[in-house]
C-alpha cells in the first residue's frame, strides 16, 4: 500500500476488511432470514440492526484512515474502545437470538417436501447462527490484539503509539517527519496550580 501504512498498519487495514467482509456476510443472511419473518421477531432484528450499525462504523473508520493520516479514529484508543464496545454489544444480542433460536431444529434436511421456502430460511438460520458468533469472536479478538500490542509497545517506551494511528505507527520512529500527530491545544499549555 502506497498509502503511507507500515507492517503494523496493514495488519490491522487486514483486520478491519476482515471485520468488514464478515460484517456484509451476517448482513445479507440477517436480511434474507428478516424477510421470511416479514421483520417481525426481535432476535432476528438484532443481528440486522447491529451489523447495519458496524457497517457504518467501520466504513468511517477505514475511510478516515485511508482519507487522512492523523485520523483520530485510527488510534488505538479508539479502536480499542469502539470494538470493545461492539464485542460486548454482539456478546449480548448474540446470547438472546441465540436463545430463540434454540427451538429451530438443526437438521433443515428434516424439513418435508414442497416447503423449500422454509428449508431455504432455516438453512440461512444456520448459517447466520454461525456467522453472528464468528463475528463476535473477531471483534472480541481484533480489540484484545490490539490492547495486548499497545501495552507491549507503551512499556518497552514506544509512547508515541498513542499520538499516531496504528496503520502509520512504527516502533522505531517516535514521530514522522512531515505529520504532527499531536494536538495543538490552548488548555494543555497551562501549567497545574500549585497550592
Amino acid at each position: 500500500m502506497a498509502l503511507g501504512f507500515t507492517s503494523v498498519g496493514r495488519k490491522k487495514v487486514a483486520a478491519h476488511l476482515t471485520l468488514y467482509f464478515l460484517n456484509i456476510i451476517v448482513l445479507a443472511l440477517a436480511a434474507r432470514v428478516n424477510s421470511f419473518q416479514e421483520f417481525f421477531y426481535a432476535a432476528d432484528l438484532f443481528p440486522l440492526g447491529l451489523s447495519i450499525t458496524s457497517l457504518v462504523i467501520l466504513t468511517v473508520m477505514i475511510t478516515l484512515d485511508f482519507a487522512t493520516s492523523s485520523s483520530y479514529t485510527g488510534r488505538p484508543q479508539f479502536e480499542i474502545g469502539v470494538f470493545a464496545v461492539l464485542s460486548l454489544f454482539w456478546l449480548a444480542f448474540n446470547a438472546f437470538s441465540t436463545s430463540r433460536w434454540r427451538q429451530v431444529p438443526l437438521n433443515c434436511s428434516a424439513v418435508p417436501a414442497g416447503f423449500e421456502d422454509v428449508k431455504t430460511w432455516c438453512q440461512d438460520l444456520q448459517a447466520l447462527k454461525a456467522f453472528v458468533w464468528i463475528e463476535w469472536l473477531f471483534f472480541f479478538f481484533t480489540a484484545f490484539v490490539t490492547l495486548r500490542y499497545v501495552i507491549a509497545q507503551n512499556t518497552r517506551g514506544n509512547k508515541h503509539i498513542f499520538r499516531m494511528p496504528l496503520s502509520r505507527y512504527s516502533p522505531n520512529q517516535a514521530r514522522a517527519a512531515d505529520v504532527d500527530y499531536t494536538r495543538n491545544s490552548e488548555f494543555m499549555q497551562f501549567s497545574e496550580p500549585k497550592f
